[in-house]
């Protein structure tokens, strides 16, 4: 198991801009079709904007129509944990990065193929690697 990765309010505030640190360290939500990468369809992959770890490849991305990069797995299992969240009145499965404990979204069971699942990721909470030309 990776060793979490521990930080103050102040070391993460100085690290992410607003956005960033209400999504990832306030579990805020950015408003629907407005992220960065809700729309992208460029290769590469999706690593935490907090501490780097890789969370999702662009071969699990899909369009879900939801407003929000959706996938239907991470890249490892182990490097997305989940818990269940019954705020604001509701009861979800909360995506968090294991490394970091960033909140990156939620988890719902209305994916495509093959897995049934929807990773429902705020961009706010990712940072595209492209991938770079001949590589696999």
């Amino acid at each position: 198991m990776t060793k979490k990765i521990k930080k103050s309010e102040a070391e993460w505030k100085s690290k992410l801009d607003p956005n960033q640190f209400y999504v990832t360290r306030q579990k805020g939500t950015e408003p629907p079709f407005t992220g960065e990468y809700e729309d992208t369809e460029t290769e590469g992959t999706y690593v935490c904007v907090c501490c780097g770890q890789p969370l999702f490849a662009s071969d699990a991305k899909f369009h879900s129509g939801s407003g929000w990069p959706s996938y239907y797995q991470p890249i490892a299992a182990e490097n997305v944990e989940l818990q269940r969240d019954s705020s604001y009145g509701m009861t979800r499965t909360e995506a968090l990065c294991s490394k970091c404990d960033a909140h990156l979204g939620h988890v719902f069971d209305d994916g495509p193929n093959p897995t049934g699942l929807r990773f429902c990721i705020n961009s706010a909470s990712l940072k595209l690697v492209e991938k770079k030309k001949g590589e696999k």
